[in-house]
């Protein structure tokens, strides 16, 4: 299946595997016309494409409706269902990079000044700007056609001033002119990082923040400076789509904590808050590496310069499977911040630690399950009356119909009789008597999946203050020298305790499969 625009030839895309064009519209989108659409029909009524290829289309499309049971029970469509955003709340979000001389979690009673537009939500109201395309108040989301509106937005300035008795908001970008602060104010620093979809620009960023690169906007590198260089005691709050680099700050002395909050939807104010007064300890942990460099990331991340909607760049993903962590392991860089750390507000010990193996396992995987019959379609191509608009059907404009005229379905009917088209090399529409050992079932092989190891640990809070809850992340790391191009480290499994009181303990379990400790040969 195609995105928008995706789709750049007709008869090609058929026989290259494609199933489904969607939406459908060509190089221009919106005027109803479409590569396939009734080209589709015309293709298969002159033989241009199979009619095996067109059943393979229809059974490919129909199996995933039954697979997700879809003809019995399901509910019907219904358009009329509140379809805005019912976000959850997440109290355990934000990853906190770094808390120095613990200053979280915040006293209610300490005095707080809040600096930046971040803070606070949009004053145009949080659905103000078409698909979010802009970066104003409160980034809760990304830009473009995947986004949804907001039922409401609790934002953090309202949130904090629930909370604390002390408040002063200073809803800007620049640095403004304060009071000379006590030695128990704290400052709290909003910045932001957006990106989406290449349709919109928004201030000067296609896409993937092209402008702004791995910098926090509307100069919120000098207002973090300017707020540590008039407060002994900083939190920087980040609400970012991805990694950001820090280091223009990140070693000042006044810059105690960092609170990673990535984009937390409609919850935006309690999420950040309860971590933040200490309601509940942090358990997030980065979903990305944070460097110390732009250029420590592969090109794929900070080389990608998007030249605008009709003519966006390609990106070959050089990398291969290296990216991240994996990239950065490979090429013997060291981050700022690793892939998967985080902070809490209590400490845990990790003991008890076993290894257990339950399959034994071969070079290759079990022989995987035999093919089942396919459905017998009829292969001729059909009457070209079928072709045909019903008489009397009335077209919408803009929607997008698989009839032909009469005179056309007949034309292309005529022409698969006189005329043998040549197929790409390679091409056939013979069912194959075998195939690649990987495949059998969805995801693959089935013997994939075979648990190989199943380790376990007990985590125990050693904390006295907190409850928190705890993370256990699995690595394997292949042996050094192995003959197969593949990331040396890699995550397996993680899994998370419930929150633990002080001195309570849990027994973690997680699985090494076989799929974690294979390597995909391409070569045979």
């Amino acid at each position: 299946m195609t995105d928008w625009l995706s789709q750049i030839t007709g008869v090609h895309s058929a026989l290259a595997g494609m199933d489904m064009s969607m939406p459908g519209d060509p190089i221009i989108p919106l005027l109803g016309n479409s590569l396939w659409m009734h080209e589709l029909t015309r293709a298969t009524l002159n033989g241009s494409v199979p009619m095996s290829r067109l059943n393979d289309m229809t059974n490919r499309i129909v199996a995933a409706w039954y697979q997700f049971g879809q003809d019995d029970g399901f509910p019907k469509v219904n358009f009329d269902t509140n379809t805005k955003a019912a976000v959850g709340r997440l109290p355990r979000m934000p990853s906190p990079p770094k808390n120095e001389d613990k200053l979280l979690p915040l006293s209610t009673n300490s005095p707080l000044k809040i600096f930046g537009t971040g803070a606070q939500a949009n004053p145009d109201g949080p659905n103000a700007c078409v698909d979010r395309s802009c970066n104003k108040g409160t980034l809760g989301q990304g830009w473009g056609s995947g986004t949804v509106d907001y039922m409401y937005l609790d934002d953090p300035i309202g949130a904090i001033k629930e909370e604390a008795k002390n408040v002063t908001f200073y809803n800007t970008d620049k640095f403004p002119s304060v009071p000379n602060p006590t030695d128990k104010d704290v400052a709290i620093v909003f910045i932001t990082s957006d990106s989406g979809e290449n349709q919109y620009e928004v201030e000067g960023n296609h896409g993937d923040r092209d402008a702004s690169r791995l910098n926090p906007w509307y100069g919120g590198n000098d207002l973090v400076k300017a707020a540590a260089a008039k407060y002994k005691n900083v939190v920087v709050v980040a609400h970012t789509v991805g990694p950001l680099v820090l280091e223009e700050w990140i070693d000042l002395p006044s810059v105690k904590s960092v609170l990673i909050a990535h984009l937390p939807g409609q919850e935006a104010g309690k999420s950040l808050t309860n971590v933040l007064f200490g309601d509940v300890s942090p358990s997030g942990h980065l979903p990305y590496s944070i460097t110390y460099a732009e250029d420590d990331m592969p090109a794929s991340v900070v080389k990608l310069i998007d030249s605008g909607f009709r003519d966006p760049p390609q990106d070959t993903y050089s990398e291969g499977l290296y990216i991240d962590y994996r990239w950065l392991n490979k090429e013997k860089i060291r981050p700022r911040y690793a892939f998967g750390h985080g902070l809490s507000y209590t400490s845990f010990s990790y003991t008890k630690a076993t290894i257990e193996k339950v399959t034994q396992l071969s070079k290759y995987p079990p022989t995987r399950p035999a093919k089942g019959k396919m459905l017998d379609y009829s292969q001729d191509i059909p009457n070209y009356k079928e072709a045909i608009k019903p008489s009397g059907f009335k077209t919408v404009w803009r929607y997008l119909y698989s009839w032909l005229s009469e005179s056309d379905a007949k034309k292309a009917a005529e022409r698969a009789k006189t005329t043998k088209f040549n197929y790409p090399d390679g091409y056939t529409n013979v069912q194959k008597t075998t195939s690649p050992r990987s495949g059998g079932a969805e995801g693959g092989n089935p013997a994939l999946w075979d648990e190989a190891y199943r380790l376990s640990v007990v985590v125990t809070n050693k904390g006295t203050d907190f409850a928190g809850k705890a993370s256990l992340q699995a690595y394997v790391q292949f042996p050094n020298g192995i003959s197969y191009d593949t990331p040396v480290i890699q995550l397996s499994d993680f899994e998370k305790t419930k929150e633990l009181g002080p001195g309570e303990s849990e027994k973690l379990e997680v699985v090494l499969m076989r799929k974690d400790l294979s390597v995909w040969d391409v070569e045979t």
